[in-house]
């Protein structure tokens, strides 16, 4: 045997390329893994090469690092052979550890196979020396460093097992597992090239053999650490797109989900919306098509909810309505289902097992509802009324059912509120009615069915007339319908805007055409309803209907009710200075029925106040009515406002009102509300008192 040794630089190397290799190795099973479909193949694919090559490549860098007396020459197709056994078993190696499970008996079968792959890269690669006669092997030395190989492939495999997934220190493991899977795929190298015995009379056969062994190895090792740096290079780079991937992916289900709660739930309760309710009602309806259950929807509605919005102002009703929320849901099991519709409506979708079921829920909660909420500072006091309606029996699809409900809650309202009652077929009739209503009413501006009628208002005690009360009426089928029979629907589906400014509009034309007359003296008065007077453009509307009928602006009087003004004082301040430094007077109606504050009283720029009619109904010297009105008139004189009471239907409130100081009366015992033409008739524009009572109409 022939005399030989290693270049001891060229085995560094080996063991770097060694260790990078291992590291390349376990970061590929991590991509793999935690890639799917053709990404995962990809990763596949190109982690095989690169950890074969690594793998290789040490193995050859080794080879170069022997040193013999001889120069060496390698059959280029044997050695290529051991790349792709080396390859091979890479690829073998990385789809074992990215399976779900690695039990013991396919780990140890995996390292038989990839420790016996090694094995034969290491003495294929031996092979490809071209010399004569061939290596003689020392099959103690052959055995150990097999089972060394079978042993680091274990190893390996099982560590890139654990190492795969991401977590807080997994680079740091995986550099340690490299330092330990390097060092055991050089140890078998060299045990493998211990094996090795050259006889003294070997001798190569290769054709050329002028390559310098340093030179090759210095080629080798830039090649493989550039194909290593590259592959990790990629892999860092795509680990952190995917991470960033990751990060947006769940920003954007978080987003998702917080769009979905706001879609199918309501902002103020949480509580599911009318969009949610409706597939709710549909599983309840499929379910008790197969026999399984009954159910009952409850509509639910709060009485008295309106007056504490006006007034205690929408952040108290507000909170009202969350505590309402809170005490409904300690009633109900996980599978009834509560649901707000909007404003202080609610409904709940219950199983029974039969009707009284429903029936004892909803006087329970209308129990439960009637006692008190504390809610700020102050205790409030609200009722339910509720409307029950059962499947199968009260409608046949979610819709019939829900307007079955809606109309038995009404009936409630109707008969007293504060209870609770079953939907029967009549009641249907009015929702029909009211239905039927609302759609007549949407067309009573263009079908020219809405009128002005005209209340005069006279200066105390007996006139002369200082002008007149815009009010509405509606002629429908033939009947005159006043104000209480369709203001309300009008105020709550929101076409009282679009009534409003017709009425202004109307009012305004009609003072202009009695000025042209010669009445230069009438003034007009106009209601504005809650919802008019929020509206934004309020006083640009005002403005120019006036300025386009060319009337003065002091001829016009805005009547703001005393609990739309007081119900955002600030804001109420602000419009109404606005409309008087248009010149628009401005009066506070129903003043006595609302919560006023003094302070906030003496800031708006009112003209005029107008005493509710309630107190003048009963209106006796000496009664506590009396004293009321006395205060209201006295107030007035106070703060420098006129004072009109409306309602004078007898000569005693006429002398009683005049006596305490009122400015202006208006009622029926003065004079009727009246068409224009009947106005243009009438023989006396002073309007001599009428002296017989009649009947409110």
């Amino acid at each position: 045997m022939f005399s030989s040794n290693y270049n001891n630089v060229l085995v560094m190397f080996s063991f770097i390329v060694a260790m990078l290799a291992s590291y390349t190795a376990l970061d590929m099973a991590g991509r793999v893994a935690t890639t799917e479909g053709r990404a995962s193949r990809l990763w596949l694919i190109g982690g095989a090469i690169a950890m074969g090559i690594g793998i290789w490549s040490m193995h050859f860098i080794g080879m170069l690092a022997f040193n013999s007396s001889m120069p060496m020459g390698y059959d280029p197709v044997v050695t290529l052979l051991s790349m792709l056994i080396a390859i091979i078993s890479s690829a073998f190696a990385l789809w074992l550890v990215c399976l779900q499970e690695l039990p013991l008996r396919r780990l140890l079968a995996g390292a038989l196979l990839m420790g016996g792959g090694i094995a034969a890269m290491h003495y294929t690669g031996m092979s490809a020396m071209l010399m004569m006669p061939p290596i003689v092997y020392d099959f103690r030395w052959v055995t150990l460093s097999v089972v060394v190989a079978i042993v680091a492939s274990g190893a390996a495999l099982w560590m890139a097992f654990h190492l795969r997934q991401q977590s807080p220190n997994v680079r740091l493991l995986r550099i340690s597992a490299a330092v330990v899977m390097g060092t055991a795929i050089v140890g078998m190298h060299y045990i493998g090239m211990a094996a090795a015995q050259f006889p003294m009379d070997s001798h190569s056969m290769a054709a050329f053999s002028g390559v310098d062994n340093n030179w090759l190895a210095l080629l080798v090792i830039v090649v493989t650490l550039a194909i290593l740096a590259i592959t990790l290079i990629i892999s860092i780079l795509d680990g952190r797109m995917q991470a960033r991937t990751s990060i947006l992916a769940s920003s954007l289900a978080q987003a998702n989900r917080e769009l979905t709660q706001l879609a199918l739930h309501d902002n103020l309760t949480r509580l599911p919306n009318r969009l949610l309710l409706e597939d709710r009602l549909s599983q309840a309806f499929q379910k008790a098509s197969r026999g399984e259950s009954q159910f009952a929807v409850l509509f639910l509605d709060l009485d008295g909810f309106k007056a504490v919005n006006d007034a205690f102002g929408h952040h108290i009703g507000d909170q009202l309505l969350i505590s309402v929320t809170e005490r409904l849901k300690s009633q109900l099991r996980a599978v009834d289902t509560l649901a707000r519709l909007g404003g202080d409506e609610f409904v709940l979708l219950v199983e029974i097992a039969e009707p009284t079921d429903a029936s004892q829920l909803a006087d329970k909660l209308v129990h439960m509802i009637a006692r008190p909420f504390y809610v700020s500072r102050y205790e409030l006091l609200v009722s339910a009324s509720v409307g029950i309606a059962v499947y199968p029996g009260d409608g046949e699809n979610e819709r019939e059912l829900m307007l079955n409900a809606d109309a038995a809650m009404y009936h409630t309202k109707n008969s007293g509120r504060n209870g609770h009652s079953f939907f029967q077929p009549s009641m249907n009739a009015n929702a029909q009615n009211q239905l039927q209503m609302l759609n007549d009413l949407r067309l009573a501006i263009e079908h020219h069915e809405l009128r002005l009628h005209y209340q005069p208002k006279f200066i105390a005690p007996y006139g002369p007339v200082s002008g007149f009360e815009a009010l509405l009426r509606w002629e429908r089928d033939g009947k005159t319908l006043s104000p209480d029979g369709f203001l309300p629907l009008a105020e709550k589906t929101g076409l009282i805007i679009p009534m409003g400014e017709w009425v202004l509009n109307e009012a305004c034309r009609q003072l202009r055409e009695w000025h042209l007359e010669g009445h230069t003296t009438w003034t007009v008065a106009v209601n504005l309803s809650t919802l008019q007077f929020e509206q934004s453009n309020l006083v640009e509307m005002v403005i120019e209907t006036i300025e386009r009928h060319q009337i003065p602006p002091e001829m016009l009087t805005l009547e703001v009710t005393e609990t739309t003004a007081m119900r955002n004082p600030d804001v109420s301040v602000e419009i109404l200075e606005r409309l008087t430094q248009f010149g628009v007077k401005a009066s506070i109606d129903d003043f006595g029925t609302g919560y006023s504050s003094l302070l906030y009283l003496k800031r708006l720029p009112a003209s005029e106040l107008k005493i509710d009619g309630a107190f003048i109904n009963d209106l006796i010297a000496g009664s506590e009515d009396a004293s009321i009105v006395a205060a209201i008139i006295a107030l007035g004189q106070t703060l420098n406002l006129k004072v009109v009471a409306e309602g004078v239907e007898t000569t005693q409130q006429q002398d009683f009102l005049t006596q305490l100081g009122c400015d202006t009366l208006q009622g029926y015992l003065l004079g009727r509300p009246m068409t224009p033409q009947q106005i243009a008739q009438h023989p006396d524009t002073d309007w001599e008192p009428q002296l017989t009572i009649k009947q409110k109409a």
